[in-house]
């Protein structure tokens, strides 16, 4: 059962890596066809020779997929990709069953059982906020760190290993742990759909949803993280009690966890009583991802009771 867990954990991260690479292949195709049936860019110099304009077109305010010459192979690219995470997504979660049957408690002990969690939590909030908006081009911020937390899972020691006492309490283990991976994944979308917003100005890609789209899903993505992080929080303190006779201790990564939760109180507090919108909410959203993978990757270099991981 451990090796078939291995096995599925390999396939799920080259499935997620491939995925990774048909949809920059197919947005890539897609944006040169909307450029070709538009004729842009086209150079056009000017009779007094001054200098060359670029004629450009407005974009797609959603992420929609042409129809016309070589629309239908765009299309397939684009689909394959999102099947393929599907697929990535059911091998992950083959292997976290796989884990839990092999060492009789959630997969969430060690770096290696919680990067292959917070990748699942990810892929598991990309798919719904992919079917929910239709909106693929999250891929291209998304899966990238999907697939460097499978390679950085695969890259740690996977050995069973018997619990610590702290650990030794299946209930508040798991319900401590998943709502964090899935406050994790709810981050990781809110964060592609922060970066998708602040570069969509810069570049020329054509088929990026629309600024008000990506502020949209951003904000959802925190609407979703915030209270699971709050439970996190709350779950945590009251195991902390029960393991080690207090609540709260300020330990390096309990501390690290209450700053997530205030960056994000920061974000819904500016958004929902200032309407923060733009970039000012979208580099909040990209600073809270941030202090996810710091307090996550902080293991190697906390001390203190959660050291163990």
């Amino acid at each position: 059962m451990f090796a078939i867990g291995q096995y599925l954990l390999v396939a799920a991260t080259l499935l997620t890596i491939v995925a990774l690479l048909t949809s920059i292949v197919g947005f890539a195709r897609r944006h040169e066809h909307a450029a070709a049936r538009a004729g842009v860019p086209v150079a056009a110099g000017s009779a007094g020779g001054t200098g060359g304009s670029v004629l450009t077109v407005e974009r797609p305010a959603v992420d929609t997929i042409g129809h016309g010459a070589g629309s239908g192979e765009v299309h397939g690219l684009v689909w394959y990709a999102s099947r393929m995470v599907w697929i990535a997504l059911a091998c992950l979660t083959g292997s976290l069953v796989a884990r839990i049957l092999v060492t009789g408690h959630g997969p969430f002990t060690n770096q290696h059982e919680f990067a292959t969690s917070f990748a699942w939590g990810v892929l598991v909030a990309y798919v719904w906020f992919e079917w929910r908006y239709r909106v693929r081009t999250l891929s291209l911020a998304v899966l990238p760190v999907a697939a460097g937390m499978l390679l950085y899972a695969l890259a740690q020691p996977s050995e069973v290993k018997p619990l610590i006492p702290a650990l030794q309490n299946n209930l508040l283990l798991t319900l401590h742990i998943a709502t964090a991976v899935l406050a994790y994944g709810g981050a990781a979308v809110s964060f592609a759909a922060a970066v998708l917003y602040l570069i969509r100005p810069k570049v020329g890609w054509r088929g990026l949803p629309s600024r008000d789209l990506l502020d949209e899903i951003g904000y959802r993505g925190a609407i979703f993280t915030y209270p699971m992080l709050t439970a996190m929080l709350v779950l945590g303190a009251i195991w902390a009690d029960i393991a080690w006779g207090r609540y709260w201790s300020w330990d390096p990564k309990e501390t690290a966890s209450l700053v997530i939760w205030l960056i994000y109180s920061a974000y819904l507090h500016a958004r929902v009583v200032r309407d923060w919108r733009g970039d000012r909410a979208a580099w909040l959203l990209i600073a809270g991802f941030a202090a996810v993978l710091f307090t996550f990757f902080g293991n190697h270099f906390f001390t203190g009771m959660h050291a163990y991981g």
